[in-house]
């Protein structure tokens, strides 16, 4: 049996890019917590994932960016949302001051919220 961790362990007071652990995988499915400090996607940097992505936010806060229709989204603490698969979409913004820590798990076909 493993020991259980926190999502809070091991986050540097600064990071010079985004930091990504794989928290657990199988086949098609991955569990990832990501940890962004005031990151954003580089300027024309669109995501075209070919799988689902079931994000939220833990602490801290995010904008995407949606493409086709355009529209922008503001997630903090708590909230989640269910990307679809190529659904073109970059992060605008996340929290400067303190870290965004997200919870993301990608995974094939399914269902969409």
């Amino acid at each position: 049996m493993a020991e259980p961790t926190d999502l809070f362990d091991d986050i540097p007071a600064r990071l010079p890019d985004e930091l990504v652990d794989v928290l657990a995988a199988h086949d098609s499915t991955s569990i990832q917590r990501i940890v962004s400090f005031g990151h954003a996607s580089p300027a024309g940097f669109w995501y075209d994932q070919d799988r689902y992505e079931w994000v939220m936010i833990v602490s801290g806060a995010a904008r995407l960016r949606f493409e086709g229709p355009e529209r922008v989204v503001e997630l903090g603490p708590g909230n989640w949302m269910v990307i679809p698969a190529h659904m073109r979409h970059r992060v605008e913004w996340t929290t400067p001051d303190q870290p965004t820590v997200w919870l993301v798990v990608f995974y094939d076909g399914g269902r969409e919220a």
